[in-house]
């Protein structure tokens, strides 16, 4: 990664990987609540997973606009993610 990008691209980069994350955390938490039911054990896993997305959805977010998203709130922490 020796490539020089300056500061529009590097936001543009941030961006993506931040809709990326969050994408992510909305498949798992859907994995979550199908399994719910059927597999007690992964869909705790799976919720684990959303909850790893949201927490870099949520650096993300605060590097393109710092101060802006309340640290904690949070789909997967609202679905009874493990604190």
């Amino acid at each position: 990664m020796s490539d020089v990008v300056d500061a529009d691209e590097l936001l543009r980069r941030i961006r993506r990987g931040r809709d990326l994350a969050a994408e992510e955390e909305r498949g798992w938490l859907e994995r979550a609540q199908s399994l719910t039911a059927t597999d007690p054990d992964r869909a705790r896993e799976a919720t684990e997973r959303a909850l790893t997305y949201q927490v870099v959805a949520g650096v993300l977010a605060e590097i393109v606009a710092p101060g802006s998203h309340p640290s904690g709130a949070g789909s997967a922490a609202e679905a009874g993610a493990p604190a």
